[in-house]
């Protein structure tokens, strides 16, 4: 959902994500989590405590999961847990990892109270119990009836051991290395370099039998075997290295003279140099067929280097060809864009003289297209128009108008259609007057694209023509009084014309005569108030109050 300052999920979708606070350190950590995000967390912390972290991390994943760390973190040496997928980005994901499955992952439990905690350790100690006699019994066979055997991953390094490898394997000199190709004894690290690497290319068991190895000064011989474990036991990229050993030719060779009794030493002798002759070719054969293989390889891979680079030469060719092309392109488009300043500031200031003109002059002016679609207007058009700044854009026919004329719309399309400008007089509905002219809108090209409404405020000329129209009109009235006048004189009877109000318009010259009053002393005044107020009778109060509502009435029905 749109907001002031950005968007906001919907409640749907926030709906189906669970918050939670979690304190990654004492807290039991999510399991069958697809993604962990947590960044700029680690680089605050001990080596000691982001090991045990990502040893939790690795236990809350599921195969495959994605480990997403800061810009500044790493998983350090713990290669076996991860894997790199974006190395800029700091994404990992889980490998399957047998020291992650031996038990090595310390889950908190501090959010346990000390009852709890007591609870499990006290379960623990019985479940301890009572499989304590299934894992002595499975301890005692795996040193006795068992050959010793370790979990190699490809590059050799050890990731379990079974049984006493000790005859087979003996620590590096110098910095503690677990790699089985550096702790392997005399007469063994060739073959069983030779071994790990058919297991793996085969992708099946390998046995290499009668092998000589050294142990104190003495020699003993073994099978090695080297079985690569399948996808579908979870553990992939792993191998198992199992040593046998085998009892030596001349034991061999005694208990067949007890048993035959007719085999000489030089027969023994002769046996044991043709089965080392033997496994000497079968090993010789195999090396040549591995060099033979690596040669192909090479000569595979150099040709692809050659075509490489024959590309790279090619392309490197193109390169120059579209940076010269790029140069000149540039050029041209540091000129383009000169050009087009230029015009830009030509163009601004045109539009600040046209913004100035348009405001100072204080004439309301409204810019349509031929859609009837405002484009611009003055701010003196809002008092006729009821217009606002959003309204650019919007028909001129969705906006109220204060004029008291209703066919401005069908005169503009007029003016549209015919090209011929109109100009009226317009009233407002607060009474005020202007004249609207409209007239075409032409473009540089001489292209009618629209109309612009001008409204000239005429107040001052309608002040000026109502005053001349009540000068005549009073000119009129004057000498319309004269000449009633001069009637009302000629008549003998005294008598006086009176308004609706009962003022005195004028009283006949006999009527002065006979009151003995002056026409200043009669008009413009009262009926009531004249002389001594002797005219104010009851009677003639009645009299004239009758006549005027007669008078009302008549012109009602008229």
């Amino acid at each position: 959902m749109k907001e002031d300052n950005g968007y906001r999920l919907k409640k749907e979708i926030r709906e189906i994500v669970i918050f939670a606070p979690q304190n990654i350190i004492t807290d039991p950590p999510f399991t069958k989590l697809d993604l962990i995000s947590c960044r700029n967390i680690l680089i605050y912390m001990t080596a000691e405590l982001q090991k045990k972290l990502l040893l939790i991390f690795h236990y809350a994943l599921n195969p495959g999961g994605l480990l997403f760390l800061g810009t500044s973190e790493t998983i350090g040496n713990r290669t076996d847990l991860f894997s790199p997928v974006d190395d800029k980005w700091r994404i990992f994901t889980r490998k399957e990892s047998v020291s992650a499955r031996m038990g090595l992952v310390e889950l908190p439990l501090s959010s346990l109270s000390r009852g709890e905690g007591n609870l499990q350790r006290t379960a623990k100690a019985q479940k301890d119990k009572e499989i304590a006699i299934p894992d002595v019994a499975q301890r005692i066979l795996l040193e006795h009836f068992t050959p010793p055997a370790v979990i190699i991953n490809e590059k050799g390094d050890i990731v379990y051991i079974s049984g006493r490898t000790g005859k087979y394997l003996e620590p590096a000199a110098g910095k503690t290395n677990m790699n089985i190709f550096a702790m392997a004894r005399e007469g063994l690290r060739v073959e069983l370099a030779v071994t790990v690497r058919t297991a793996i290319t085969q992708g099946k068991d390998v046995t290499a039998k009668r092998l000589k190895v050294k142990t104190n000064g003495d020699y003993h011989t073994i099978n090695l075997t080297v079985k690569p474990f399948s996808e579908s036991e979870g553990t992939r990229a792993l191998l198992m290295v199992v040593f046998e050993d085998v009892g030596s030719p001349s034991k061999q060779a005694v208990s067949g003279k007890a048993k035959a009794g007719s085999v000489s030493r030089q027969s023994q002798w002769v046996q044991q140099l043709e089965e080392e002759l033997s496994h000497t070719r079968e090993h010789l054969q195999m090396t040549v067929e591995e060099m033979e293989t690596s040669q192909e390889e090479l000569k595979s891979a150099n040709e692809e280097l050659q075509s490489a680079n024959e590309e790279l030469q090619s392309t490197n060719e193109e390169l120059t060809t579209s940076r010269e092309e790029l140069q000149s392109m540039n050029e041209e488009l540091v000129t383009v864009n000169t050009e087009l300043q230029t015009k830009i500031d030509e163009l601004t200031r045109t539009n600040n003289d046209m913004q100035n003109l348009l405001n100072n002059i204080e004439i309301a002016t409204i810019f349509l297209d031929n859609d009837l679609i405002i484009r611009r207007f003055t701010p003196p058009a809002t008092k006729i128009i009821n217009l606002i700044p959003a309204d650019v854009g919007r028909p001129i026919t969705h906006i109220v108008s204060n004029l008291k004329y209703k066919a401005m719309i069908d005169d503009i399309k007029s003016v549209i259609q015919t090209r011929i400008f109109k100009e009226i007089q317009v009233e407002t509905k607060d009474g005020c007057w202007y004249l609207m002219r409209i007239m075409p809108y032409r473009t540089l090209d001489n292209i009618i694209n629209g109309v612009v409404i001008i409204f000239v405020d005429i107040a001052a000329i309608k002040q000026i023509e109502l005053l001349q129209l009540d000068m005549k009109e009073k000119e009129r009235l004057q000498e319309h009084l004269s000449f009633v006048k001069s009637i009302v004189d000629t008549v003998r009877e005294p008598f006086i014309v009176l308004d609706a109000e009962l003022r005195v318009i004028s009283a006949s010259r006999s009527f002065c005569q006979m009151f003995q009053v002056t026409p200043e002393e009669t008009e413009n005044r009262l009926l009531y108030d004249l002389g001594s107020r002797q005219w104010d009778i009851t009677e003639l109060r009645r009299l004239l109050a009758n006549i005027l509502q007669e008078i009302i009435k008549l012109m009602a029905t008229r």
